[in-house]
Order: structure tokens, then C-alpha cells, then sequence
């Protein structure tokens, strides 16, 4: 019986899902929350549920939105914000 109770819950667990776009808005409150200037591994550590190709394209989608913009290249890239990402993006339905 216990058995069977464990192979049920496990089915359950892996049927639970986030809403989509959970983790952009995880990443944008993220963002919205640091100072002007942040690194990459920034928002990793306040989102660790979120993958670093999904924080990656997060920033990407708020520079295209000129939300961001990135200062160099490499490990040693910094962001600098320009405004309240967060409550533009909600305000355009994002």
C-alpha cells in the first residue's frame, strides 16, 4: 500500500507545472529588485529554479526592450538597467 501511495504521489509531482512565463516574470522581479548594475550570476542566485539559458533570454528580451543594456563581454559582463523594468513590462501585458 505504501508503494503504491509513493508511485501515485510521484505521478502527481511530475504533473505539476509552473504557469507559463512563471520564470520571465521570476527573472524581471529579479532584475527590477537589484541596483543599477548586475552580472549575469545575479539573477541566477535569486532565481535558482530558473536555468541560465532562460535568464539569458530574459535579458536579452528587456535589451531588445531597451530595459537593459549589457557593458562588455565575457564572465565579466555587467548589466546596467535604464528604469523600472518590472512595471514596464507589466504595463505592456508582459
Amino acid at each position: 500500500m505504501l508503494r503504491r501511495a509513493y508511485r501515485e504521489f510521484e505521478e502527481r509531482a511530475g504533473e505539476v507545472k509552473s504557469p507559463r512565463g512563471a520564470k520571465t516574470v521570476l527573472v524581471q522581479a529579479a532584475v527590477d529588485a537589484f541596483p543599477r548594475d548586475f552580472s549575469l550570476a545575479d539573477p541566477e542566485r535569486a532565481c535558482p529554479g530558473v536555468s541560465r539559458d532562460m535568464v539569458r533570454r530574459v535579458l536579452r528580451q528587456l535589451q531588445g526592450a531597451g530595459q537593459v543594456s549589457c557593458l562588455g563581454r565575457g564572465p565579466s559582463a555587467r548589466w546596467r538597467k535604464k528604469g523600472n523594468t518590472l512595471k514596464k513590462a507589466q504595463s505592456r501585458g508582459h
